[in-house]
Order: C-alpha cells, then sequence, then structure tokens
C-alpha cells in the first residue's frame, strides 16, 4: 500500500513524519550524529538489510538530510555526513532517547543514555519554555495556525 503523502500539511510535525518518520532513517541519523560515515558501518549497526539501507540513505540525501562525500581515507568509497538540516535534527533524537529511557525500560533494566562528550556525563532533560523562560507543562501548549515562517 502507497503512502500518503503529508509534503503539504499545514502541521509541521505531519511534514516533518513525511520526510523523517519511519525507524529507519531516525536510526539513521542516530547513528550519523554518533560518526557513523559508511554504508558498510551503518548496515553493520543497523543489521538492516542493504537494499533497505540504500533506500533510506538515498531519500535522506535527496531531502538534504546528509550528503555524500569522498572518503576521509582517500579511499574508492562514499562516506554519508550530516547537512546542518540533519544536524538540526539532534534535538529530536535526544528527546526520543529520554522519552524512551524513561518510559520503555523496566526497574533496574540497563539501557544507554545520551551524555556531554566532554566531561560524559547526562544531558539535561529537554524541557519547553516559554519566551519568558517558565517551563511549559503539556497543557501549556497549543498549536496556532496561519502563522509565517
Amino acid at each position: 500500500m502507497k503512502r500518503k503523502s503529508l509534503q503539504g500539511n499545514a502541521c509541521p510535525v505531519a511534514r516533518t513524519l513525511d520526510l523523517i518518520g519511519d525507524w529507519w532513517s531516525l536510526l539513521i541519523i542516530r547513528d550519523a550524529l554518533e560518526g557513523i560515515r559508511r554504508f558498510s558501518d551503518f548496515q553493520k549497526n543497523l543489521d538492516i538489510a542493504k537494499n533497505m539501507l540504500s533506500a533510506r540513505l538515498k531519500a535522506l540525501v535527496e531531502q538534504g538530510i546528509l550528503q555524500t562525500v569522498p572518503a576521509a581515507d582517500g579511499g574508492a568509497y562514499k562516506e554519508y555526513v550530516l547537512t546542518e538540516r540533519g544536524k538540526a535534527l539532534q534535538t529530536v533524537i535526544v528527546a526520543l532517547s529520554q522519552w524512551g529511557g524513561e518510559f520503555m525500560y523496566a526497574p533496574g533494566e540497563a539501557g544507554s543514555v545520551m551524555v556531554d562528550a566532554k566531561n560524559r556525563q547526562p544531558i539535561r532533560k529537554i524541557e519547553l519554555k516559554a519566551a519568558d523562560g517558565r517551563v511549559l507543562a503539556a497543557n501549556e501548549v497549543a498549536t496556532r495556525f496561519g502563522v509565517e515562517h
């Protein structure tokens, strides 16, 4: 069944999911943020079929999330690196990681946590803040349509 495109939707969440909403794309972006650049390394780390990985990488390049560059070691292979648009998704990946760490593990179950690369301490939980700096609760956030970006 062909997926319906959400490209023209008024909601930015819908448009974003249209672009990167499948789990493979988000996991590829997560790995790219961790420094993975080569097809074979993505394939090994994700344990994804080569044809699936190829299709996802191609789409992420077409969407301006990744770009291909010559291999850093001068080899014949190309590498995939995040564009500025791709790097900007780091906040989304961190938010998903923090939510998953809080709600997807049993007490005492081992998992991973994102840390500050410099001091190796967990990243402070992402908070939603108003323009005046107040921390907002879920019921204090609303959507306003018709706003120009």
